[in-house]
């Protein structure tokens, strides 16, 4: 019989009586014991030890309340690949930033036009609007000053500003990580 991931995170509360805010720091120590392990590519006592000691003060931390709404649909493997997917589309637009940046700075003319620009995006989970904003400030040539969450807004400090028009603007920064984003974080 097929269980979905929601369906057994439910029965397992349902049997040991977890509220939604328990099955997240559950769901979050389980995340990051696997990714511990998969950096460390190490299963020996010493690692097995800070590895646990770390899940639990993130699970404990409150780290794990972005899971709370819909636990379940983090056990999809659908999202997990869409988040591989969003890594390679990231490293591709970092290294493509680089060499633009590089560009213009070793350019004899200095060929830049600064602005702040107003991204839009349909991103409503907050965790999915950080992600979104961190990944424009880690591309090099952008910088996100302020998110305005409410409005879906992220303002962004760009070092060639190619449009000032808010949906064409939104295209060239963030389309490349919005669609993805919003499948890893809903």
């Amino acid at each position: 019989m097929f269980f979905s991931g929601g369906r057994v995170l439910s029965l397992i509360s349902t049997y040991w009586g977890f509220d939604p805010g328990m099955r997240s720091r559950i769901l979050t120590f389980i995340i990051v014991m696997v990714f511990w392990f998969l950096i460390t590519f190490s299963i020996d006592l010493q690692h097995a030890i800070v590895g646990l000691l770390l899940a639990f003060i993130v699970a404990m931390s409150g780290v794990g309340d972005m899971f709370a709404g819909k636990a379940g649909k983090w056990l999809s493997a659908r999202r997990y690949w869409f988040f591989v997917l969003y890594v390679l589309i990231f490293l591709k637009e970092v290294a493509k930033a680089n060499i633009d940046v590089a560009y213009r700075v070793l350019h004899p003319e200095l060929p830049i036009r600064p602005g702040i620009v107003k991204v839009k995006t349909d991103i409503k989970s907050e965790t999915g609007l950080t992600f979104l904003a961190n990944s424009i400030t880690l591309t090099p040539g952008t910088l996100s000053v302020d998110v305005d969450a409410e409005n879906g807004i992220i303002y962004v400090h760009w070092i060639y500003v190619k449009d000032r028009n808010i949906e064409e603007a939104s295209r060239l920064i963030a389309g490349r990580f919005e669609k993805v984003i919003k499948e890893v974080f809903g």
